[in-house]
């Protein structure tokens, strides 16, 4: 078999299997599944609603399964684990599956439309698509489609991101397919990207608060630190001050007085000259 023929085969099984338990599972609330093939056999996952239905009493509905994809898809060694959806909201096959079944109890298929989109909107979705086709009020087939937030549309994001569930409702005009596309909101959408405030006038404010607090900070006085050689303490010598001489004494000898006016003047022995009796006398020292 060539290699194109190889996976049209893949993806045809793939298909066949999610119809098979999209018919078996349908009151379980299936979600989808996803294949691995591993050295040990195939690893089915099964996402559900409610996954002990899917198990069955005594593991007897998941046996049922097991036999079903060796017996008729020629599966080898399949293992099927069954996980819970926790936000049904966010799963694009569940609400593909309850929009057919709204439609088909007779709900009006706009309102059906519009109650969807808000419900996956709410839970957090990125964005969401949803496009119904089919006989809806006319002899004629048309699409109705009902879009919110940002939609993927081409490329490799739109195949990996997105989220895609497909349903049909049977209604006596004929059959009418309800598509449903999600972005989760756990996906980064590329080419997105946000503003961020630069740092450095935080960093300036942060710098001008730390002044600040210094300023207003109390003063630490610091203990003094001892000295490790303490000077020698500097001895002052005592001015010895010589006990004056009373002016009789230092009048003395032979001397002469007069007065000269309202001046008393006087002349001492061997001098010519005549001064104020007042004036300071100079003495020699011994």
């Amino acid at each position: 078999m060539g290699v194109e023929r190889k996976f049209v085969r893949s993806g045809l099984d793939r298909a066949q299997i999610a119809e098979y338990f999209g018919k078996q599972l349908e009151r379980a609330g299936y979600g989808g599944m996803n294949i691995n093939r591993t050295p040990m056999g195939t690893q089915v996952t099964i996402y559900a609603e409610k996954p002990g239905m899917i198990i069955g009493k005594g593991g007897k509905t998941i046996h049922k399964l097991t036999h079903d994809l060796e017996a008729i898809f020629r599966i080898d060694n399949p293992q099927i684990d069954v996980q819970e959806v926790r936000v049904p909201e966010l799963n694009a096959q569940m609400m593909a599956s309850r929009l057919a079944g709204a439609i088909e109890r007779g709900l009006y298929f706009r309102k059906a439309g519009h109650n969807m989109l808000r419900r996956i909107m709410e839970s957090g979705a990125h964005g969401c698509e949803i496009d119904i086709a089919g006989k809806l009020t006319g002899p004629r087939k048309r699409t109705e489609k009902f879009v919110a937030g940002n939609m993927l549309h081409a490329g490799n994001p739109a195949m990996e991101l997105v989220d895609k569930g497909f349903a049909i409702a049977i209604k006596k005009l004929g059959i009418i397919g309800c598509r449903v596309r999600i972005v989760p909101p756990s996906v980064t959408l590329p080419g997105r990207f946000k503003t961020v405030q630069g740092t450095e006038p935080r960093a300036q404010e942060q710098k001008q608060k730390g002044i600040d607090e210094l300023v207003k900070a109390p003063a630490v006085v610091k203990p003094e630190t001892p000295a490790l050689h303490e000077p020698e303490p500097v001895v002052v010598a005592e001015e010895v001050i010589a006990p004056q001489k009373a002016e009789s004494d230092l009048h003395a000898g032979n001397i002469e007085e007069r007065m000269h006016g309202d001046v008393k003047e006087h002349k001492h022995g061997g001098y010519e000259y005549w001064h104020p009796a007042s004036r300071m006398h100079k003495t020699e020292e011994n």
